[in-house]
């Protein structure tokens, strides 16, 4: 059985970060910047968090 998270996300979290804002700052790593829009979805180098787009989701860059 995997410890790995996975989590749905949308335009409203994007910019993507992890770890959020939801984990403790006790259990958590330096924030690092995640590219989910490329493939639709991402893993975290250092907590191996994964992200993925919901499906839909309209991706707008600045």
């Amino acid at each position: 059985m995997s410890d790995v998270k996975e989590f749905e996300v949308d335009g409203k979290d994007l910019p993507l970060h992890c770890p959020t804002k939801e984990v403790a700052l006790w259990a958590s790593h330096p924030r690092v910047f995640l590219d989910v829009a490329k493939t639709g979805q991402v893993s975290c180098p250092y907590c191996g968090t994964k992200y993925r787009l919901k499906p839909g989701t309209q991706v707008h860059h600045h």
